[in-house]
């Protein structure tokens, strides 16, 4: 087995032999091990010889478990952002609901803007893929469309996703 690690001065000490990275045996590296009270532990199983380390193995997996957590903790939790509109939007609340959705295609959220048809509403299609259409032209610097307007029953709706240059939190 070949044997790693950056605790190797400290295991010398503690067994009172000349420990350094290499391939040993593992009856040698199992008897290392049980002198300086540690265990040996299998890191990469599949490599030609395979690799192993002589450490505290329940600190091994406190450490393991840590950086784990700090790696998930870290990632960017995407989120779907909804954003409605009627065909009948004043240009005021245009104005106040594309803020909200540039501020949350910056966090790295998408954005589902739709139109909702209300009654006899439905016979102004071409007012709410105008509006969305305008929509996705004053948002072009901060998402990219994954799709065009489309209407479903009484929704026209698109999907936005942050563009890859922008802000993650």
């Amino acid at each position: 087995m070949r044997l790693i690690g950056d605790n190797l001065e400290e295991l010398s000490e503690l067994s009172s032999a000349k420990i350094e990275p290499g391939i040993y045996s593992f009856a040698q590296l199992k008897e290392w091990a049980s002198t300086c009270d540690m265990d040996l532990v299998e890191i990469t199983p599949n490599a030609v010889p395979p690799v192993a380390r002589i450490v505290d193995y329940n600190k091994f997996l406190y450490q393991k478990r840590k950086k784990e957590k700090e790696i998930k903790a870290n990632t960017v939790k995407q989120q779907i952002k909804e954003i409605r509109f009627g065909p009948e939007t004043g240009e005021h609340d245009f104005e106040f609901k594309l803020r909200h959705a540039k501020s949350f295609l910056e966090e790295g959220n998408k954005v589902k803007a739709y139109v909702q048809f209300r009654g006899r509403a439905i016979v102004f299609k071409d007012r709410g893929e105008l509006l969305l259409l305008r929509f996705l032209k004053e948002l072009e610097d901060h998402g990219v469309a994954e799709q065009m307007p489309k209407l479903e029953g009484k929704k026209m709706m698109v999907i936005l996703s942050p563009k890859k240059g922008g802000k993650k939190s």
